[in-house]
């Protein structure tokens, strides 16, 4: 193994202008101190970023502040959060890139997801007969698919950069060498991952240093992946198609480095240099919709994001949400949801593989006849039947129900927007918090778990499942990053979360929050949540789960569980003159990194 050296928009725009902004320091430097507060939300000029993480979005200022774009913005900022938040994303992952070219006023967009080996089949988590246990899959090889997030950086900036590769990670490089700032989240997470990180000495020796779990305060240094980003800089991503970090993942995926000591059976994948050689970041058209007179821009399957929250806006587009009291509104959206999810778990999964109606998903036609469904009195049972939206019938449902299945809820979401109007909504993950658990030896990033966003086995046995596992296929994933357009084909907002299948639920609530209800950005984000996915019971935040409006819901029908936390979106904005709006989290994930290239003060 080689190892280097509105519905009013006007007036949701002048309410969102009035807060106070902080704009970026410069050059990314250790959080601590002062410099280590992170602001929500922020206003100015130049270009804005908006990421979990005040390091990553430092990054992408300064590449805005030394003349690049939206694109190289983007690039630059996932890179960091491949340092800071190495346990959701990195160049061991995938994602889905969503870009709105100013010039030409059109969306375009990148499948950047991983792929299965060219041997998997539909029994890859099969053992003698039976699914694999969740759990013995999750921290294995046989977990790992194929990397897309270095051919999606590649991709993006081949298309529509201004920078070179070398360029942008050198923010990230300088972070992974000098270090960050350890914070609570960052611990909380490697504690919650510890006994698995044991399992492997490599990234135990990395993320539990000196045997133990980073101390709040201290500053984290990875030069393995300083070196690694060095690498990328001067050899392009080839290395890792082709080259000597491609052939570490291989060794590494394969023969898992698990310590002898632990007991713990690290599953073997089978991935080879074929399959890293055959991997492209797939060129696609977006999904598209219209809601109230705006049009809708998301990815198109494999993910089932950009249907589901599509096909959910066009269920609520004759209902008036804003005229709604907030029991009824949240009764409509949590309806619409559970809906969109029936027919999601149905019908998609990777179109290379699989017959997926996307326009029919996203049809208004079909979309009345699921809308029918819901009583302002009544609530549906889940798991739902899905509808067949190639022949849509009245408040029909076509077969036998089947549940959503799990998955991983950690991934990272930035959004970035240039002075010259060009907008990036980019999520990325390596799928659950910590991915495989693994680490390439002297490379410094986690390996994806994501192809366990495969069906095990069939959902439904009596129905074609379009997300069993297939040679060279795309895990079907729920990722939505969403930019919606005004008549004139100008962006209004970008926005996109981690999550899991709860992302579908955070935008589509973050969207219905700002353009129906009227809330500035910042407050739509920080709204409590509620996620309904064709499950018996409806997750609540506890500013949902602890009010009255619970009792109004259950009054109604509907049964509901608690999570502390669902999602951890960002955002931006266009405002008047040039000025552009970040808005992040508040609260979630340790609060969000809202950032402007120029801010406005005293507003």
């Amino acid at each position: 193994m080689r190892r280097p050296v509105a519905r009013n928009l006007t007036v949701l725009a002048v309410s969102a202008a009035v807060v106070v902004s902080v704009g970026a320091a410069a050059p990314p430097t250790p959080r601590s101190g002062p410099a280590a507060q992170k602001t929500p939300v922020a206003v100015g000029y130049g270009g804005a970023v908006s990421s979990v993480d005040r390091d990553a979005s430092a990054a992408g200022i300064e590449v805005l502040r030394k003349g690049g774009n939206a694109v190289d913005a983007a690039v630059a900022t996932a890179a960091a959060l491949g340092v800071t938040e190495p346990y959701s994303a990195g160049v061991g992952g995938g994602g889905y890139f969503v870009y709105y070219d100013a010039k030409s006023r059109t969306v375009r967009t990148i499948d950047g997801r991983e792929t299965a080996p060219l041997t998997a089949d539909e029994k890859l988590f099969t053992e003698d007969g039976k699914p694999l246990a969740f759990a013995d899959a999750v921290t294995s090889g046989l977990a790992v698919g194929t990397p897309g997030t270095p051919a999606t950086w590649q991709t993006a900036l081949d298309r529509w950069g201004s920078r070179k590769l070398s360029s942008v990670l050198k923010p990230a490089e300088r972070l992974a060498r000098q270090g960050f700032t350890v914070d609570e989240t960052f611990r909380s997470q490697t504690a919650s991952n510890e006994q698995r990180f044991r399992h492997f000495p490599d990234t135990a020796e990395l993320f539990l240093p000196g045997g133990e779990l980073p101390v709040v305060g201290s500053t984290f240094t990875n030069p393995d992946l300083a070196r690694t980003y060095r690498e990328l800089a001067r050899e392009g991503v080839g290395t890792i198609y082709h080259g000597d970090i491609g052939e570490d993942i291989v060794d590494t995926v394969n023969k898992p480095p698990v310590d002898p000591d632990s007991g713990w059976n690290a599953r073997p994948g089978d991935l080879s240099a074929k399959d890293l050689a055959a991997y492209e970041a797939r060129l696609q058209a977006p999904t598209k919709t219209s809601y109230r007179g705006l049009d809708v821009y998301s990815i198109a399957p494999s993910s089932s994001g950009g249907t589901t929250v599509g096909e959910a806006l066009n269920i609520l587009e004759r209902t008036d949400l804003s005229a709604a009291d907030k029991a009824g509104y949240l009764h409509r959206y949590i309806e619409a949801s559970r809906i969109a999810f029936a027919d999601r778990g149905r019908w998609v999964g990777d179109p290379a593989f699989e017959d997926v109606p996307t326009k029919e998903l996203l049809s208004q036609r079909y979309a009345d006849s699921r809308a029918c469904l819901i009583k302002d009195d009544a609530v549906l049972t889940s798991p739902l039947a899905p509808g067949d939206p190639r022949h849509p019938g009245s408040c029909a449902g076509s077969g036998t129900a089947a549940p959503t299945m799990y998955e991983g809820e950690n991934t990272t979401h930035l959004t970035v927007a240039d002075k010259w109007g060009n907008v990036v909504a980019y999520t990325l993950t390596i799928e659950q918090t910590g991915g495989s658990g693994i680490t390439v030896p002297g490379r410094g990033f986690l390996l994806n778990n994501e192809l366990t966003d495969f069906s095990f086995a069939p959902a439904n046995p009596a129905v074609h499942d379009p997300n069993l596992p297939g040679p060279g296929k795309r895990p079907r994933s729920s990722i939505a990053p969403t930019i919606v357009l005004d008549r004139h084909h100008k962006p209004v907002v970008a926005l996109g979360s981690p999550g899991g299948a709860t992302i579908i639920t955070t935008v589509l609530q973050t969207l219905t929050g700002f353009l129906d209800r009227g809330l500035p950005l910042v407050d739509a984000i920080a709204a409590p949540r509620a996620s309904q996915r064709n499950a018996a019971q409806t997750e609540l935040e506890p500013g949902l789960y602890d009010s009255g409006l619970r009792a109004e819901l259950e009054a109604l029908g509907h049964s509901f569980k608690p999570n502390p936390e669902i999602g951890a979106a960002t955002a931006v904005q266009r405002l008047a003159n040039g000025t552009w709006l970040a808005a992040a989290e508040k609260v979630r994930r340790g609060g969000g990194s809202a950032m402007v290239v120029e801010p406005v003060r005293g507003r």
